[in-house]
């Protein structure tokens, strides 16, 4: 769980080189606005732990009893995966995430949470089969559902796009084409202390969104150019946005955050498309199907 580790909440990012990958899952929207007015209220923040820590990425509501997120957020969990849909979860330290039974205060536990705990909705999360664990850009796969122990009421699920639906933006199109990313994790500003640049805040955790730009397509992937200062899209992702959707003009759930390239989150988002064959075979067996085309 190392790249864990790395990326969904210590702030390590992806940094992709020449035939090298050596990703950490990306992570809180840059230039965003806070969802305040609850728009994309089929978007929660999901809680886990492994056996290294606990941990927090954002997720989906598909069907009534399906999340769909990251794979590097499903992978080699302990328990029980808890959901919040709420769009505000806490301003400063101490986090009011929940603790399992066992966790004395370090982020360790050995048996993970176990059942719903007041808003926070329990499930079990699953991995896609094909993850390759990021060492292989022609099998990404970086997909992964929590199933809820009981279906969600009042939040409309997003819809899954529609099979290939991205390839209609390919250049020169792609590089004219807003996406909305969503997700839970940390903002960039100035500091309050310390060296008055930039960075990553680990608080306030609220759910955000922005509009980002295609910048390139693969079969797996899709690049988005994710810096604030383009005047073309209004920022990007950042550490914890992890499994959190982004929607194409049409409103259909094209893909879930997987990775960024620098520390300051001002470069190139990495989207794990969900419209491909590979992915949504796989979530047919747990009841997710694409929208009609």
């Amino acid at each position: 769980m190392r790249k864990r580790v790395q990326a969904v909440l210590v702030g390590m990012v992806a940094m992709l080189g020449v035939g090298l990958v050596a990703p950490a899952p990306a992570g809180a929207i840059t230039g965003g606005q806070v969802d305040s007015a609850n728009e994309f209220a089929n978007v929660g923040i999901i809680a886990f732990y492994d056996a290294t820590g606990r941990y927090r990425c954002s997720a989906t509501l598909v069907t009534p009893t399906v999340l769909l997120t990251a794979a590097h957020c499903t992978a080699g969990t302990v328990g029980d995966t808890l959901v919040n849909f709420n769009w505000f979860i806490d301003d400063e330290a101490p986090s009011d995430l929940p603790r399992a039974a066992d966790d004395t205060g370090d982020g360790i536990s050995t048996s993970g949470y176990a059942g719903s705990q007041g808003q926070w909705l329990a499930g079990t999360a699953h991995t896609h089969p094909q993850y390759s664990d990021f060492t292989d850009l022609k099998n990404w796969n970086d997909v992964g559902v929590v199933v809820l122990d009981e279906p969600v009421t009042g939040i409309t699920p997003a819809e899954l796009a529609p099979r290939d639906q991205l390839e209609q933006y390919r250049q020169p199109k792609l590089n004219k084409t807003l996406f909305t990313v969503v997700g839970y994790g940390t903002e960039v500003r100035q500091a309050t202390e310390g060296p008055q640049k930039p960075t990553p805040q680990s608080y306030p955790i609220v759910r955000r969104y922005t509009d980002v730009v295609g910048q390139k397509l693969t079969p797996q992937i899709l690049q988005a150019n994710g810096n604030e200062h383009d005047n073309r899209g209004g920022g990007g992702s950042c550490f914890g946005d992890s499994g959190g959707p982004s929607f194409d003009p049409q409103g259909y759930l094209v893909t879930v955050t997987s990775y960024g390239y620098t520390s300051n989150c001002r470069y190139i988002d990495g989207l794990q498309r969900v419209d491909i064959a590979v992915v949504q075979d796989w979530l047919a067996g747990f009841g997710v199907h694409p929208a009609a085309a």
